[in-house]
């Protein structure tokens, strides 16, 4: 029984994952054929077509209009190889590629990180943007807690202490997507309250909970693997209804938010 049970939750923990992986490789899709031709062609103006952005394209802005080019295609970057991290099958039988592709989805991860904070305070994104401070501050404890994951992944990894790797490694994974965490949590709030709800008070909520909501999920689910069974089903359980929530909120976002751009 014991099997059973933890087999059900390996088994939500997977559909969980497979979900969040179709729904980032539509990222990837979407900022590769947005973002990649007009950055190639040096059309950086083109950028300027989303309107969900308070920043894109600055005239007169070189460092800023660089470092986002280079925030955009490091979220690129670390969506798909933090995907491919997590893979056992990579892990188990292709661990020289686990191990090259570990190092550019930390260095992509440090290159976001820190362009985002630059984006944030010094060119002032955060300060004009209409949701506040609130998202600014949200941006910067997302930044920061990327910085120390990748530092206890990669000194977990140098230790030969892999247990430890991939906990941290998970927790970077969590953190780093919180960008699309934010997304997709915002539109399937919207989708699922009908927007009933006034958008910034749960956007500045939402600017924190897109990262720490799924670090601490992911901290109950360890915490279940070793739990009595009544436990585990609830976790399970739990994850499954998070799985079809993030799944709504894909769909929306990419017929909402992203198709649109990909039309024009």
């Amino acid at each position: 029984m014991s099997a059973v049970i933890k087999s059900t939750l390996q088994r939500a923990a997977a559909l969980w994952f497979i979900t969040a992986v179709a729904g980032q490789w539509l990222f990837v899709y979407y900022i590769s054929a947005f973002y990649g031709p007009a950055t190639a062609a040096g059309d950086w103006a083109a950028w300027d077509r989303n309107k969900n952005m308070t920043d894109g394209y600055l005239a007169g802005d070189g460092v800023g209009n660089t470092l986002f080019a280079a925030h955009v295609m490091a979220a690129a970057a670390v969506t798909f190889a933090g995907t491919l991290q997590l893979v056992p099958w990579i892990r188990e039988r292709a661990i020289a590629f686990h191990r090259w592709n570990g190092r550019v989805f930390m260095i992509a991860a440090l290159t976001g990180a820190l362009g985002g904070l630059y984006l944030e305070w010094v060119r002032g994104t955060g300060l004009r943007a209409p949701t506040g401070l609130a998202s600014a501050f949200g941006v910067t404890l997302n930044a920061v807690l990327i910085l120390a994951f990748i530092a206890c992944a990669w000194l977990a990894a140098r230790n030969r202490n892999i247990a430890a790797h991939r906990v941290w490694a998970t927790r970077l994974f969590l953190v780093v997507n919180g960008t699309w965490f934010m997304r997709v949590g915002v539109r399937a709030w919207y989708g699922l309250t009908g927007d009933a709800f006034d958008e910034f008070p749960f956007f500045s909520y939402w600017s924190f909970a897109a990262y720490l909501l799924p670090l601490a999920i992911y901290e109950l689910y360890l915490r279940a693997k070793t739990s009595s069974p009544a436990a585990q089903h609830a976790m399970a359980a739990a994850l499954v209804v998070l799985t079809v929530v993030m799944g709504v909120g894909e769909v929306l976002t990419f017929l909402r938010n992203w198709r649109p751009l990909l039309a024009l």
